[in-house]
């Protein structure tokens, strides 16, 4: 092995993330992924704190043809039989990483039309209340509604779909991982040629979602009718619609790349706490939407009822973090 390979071997091993070892190194994490990707090479300092902190000798970080060793000469193996861990080959990490890049797309579209659906119901609730439209409200509600909900059933099903191709390569989420010679350079490459795209892709999203709020709140203050305030609200949504797809194609693909190097949310303390964390996202998410279907078939309350979905949201961010907090301790 080359010192690159044996610093992510070392790093994995401990338990330690690029971030976590960085600090300890009193460097950046941009310099841990260089080394591990051999683009650079620490300095001998560096070589000697790492040496000390993995807890094995400077020879054997520097030295090729060594294999890896503790401080009393012991040695330690890194093959599935001692570790546990399953191997990646370079093979298995391209075909990972293909099958994403083919589907993150078609994942955020999904997204998108599973929002866009109540953007529909309401655009025609809208439609119904401008002076001169001899449609009844009624009947564009039916119609509304049946769009919806053709909407989200072919989203769900694709979704369902993209899941089962996602299926082989569900144990890169749960399980901890070794990636064998030179996968971890080549993720690593991948992953510093996209980020800036992906940094972008993000920016924009942002911004759209706070701009979203600007044309509804001027119309509400200025021109409080309300079929032009629905369609405000869903000008917003659309609006919503592309930051989201925007969101999920970035996120897909640098939550690929993290699984790969068991970064991030993928780290090995992260996975450990994974089963429970999907557990209460699929119920959470489950729950919202069965309050989303009821306000609107029971209560009628199409035109409100999109406001579920940005409070899910915030809230299921902070409910997350704290199942993540009890899970990590009940796994100490």
């Amino acid at each position: 092995m080359i010192l690159a390979d044996k610093i992510i071997n070392e790093r994995k091993r401990n338990g330690w993330s690029q971030e976590d070892l960085a600090e300890q190194l009193n460097v950046s994490r941009q310099s841990i992924s260089k080394w591990e990707s051999a683009q650079a090479i620490p300095d001998i300092q560096k070589i000697i704190k790492m040496a000390d902190l993995f807890g094995v000798s400077t020879d054997y970080l520097l030295k090729d043809e060594m294999e890896p060793a503790d401080l009393a000469g012991g040695m330690i193996s890194y093959d599935d039989s001692t570790t546990g861990c399953r191997q990646v080959s370079m093979e298995e990490a391209n075909e990972f990483l293909m099958l994403e890049e083919k589907l993150s797309p078609r994942t955020a579209n999904m997204v998108s039309l599973i929002i866009l659906g109540p953007a529909v119901l309401i655009a025609l609730l809208a439609i119904s209340q401008i002076p001169g439209v001899m449609i009844t409200e009624g009947f564009m509600t039916a119609m509304g509604v049946a769009v919806l909900l053709v909407m989200v059933a072919t989203a769900v099903f694709v979704l369902v779909i993209d899941g089962l191709k996602r299926k082989p390569f569900q144990y890169l989420e749960t399980e901890p991982i070794e990636t064998m010679y030179g996968v971890s350079g080549m993720v690593n490459e991948r992953k510093n040629m996209l980020k800036e795209k992906h940094g972008h892709m993000i920016a924009v999203g942002v911004f759209l979602c706070i701009l979203s709020v600007i044309p509804l709140v001027v119309v509400s203050c200025t021109v409080p009718k309300e079929w032009l305030v629905l369609l405000m609200v869903v000008l917003l949504l659309a609006s919503v619609s592309v930051a989201v797809n925007l969101f999920v194609r970035a996120g897909s693909m640098m939550g690929a790349f993290d699984k790969l190097l068991q970064e991030g949310g993928y780290s090995i303390a992260e996975k450990k706490s994974s089963p429970v964390v999907g557990a209460f996202a699929g119920a959470y998410w489950l729950i919202a939407t069965a309050i989303f279907l009821g306000w609107g078939f029971i209560g009628n309350g199409w035109d409100k009822s999109w406001i579920i979905w940005p409070i899910a949201g915030v809230l299921f961010a902070a409910l997350i973090t704290i199942v993540k907090s009890i899970a990590g301790k009940n796994n100490q």
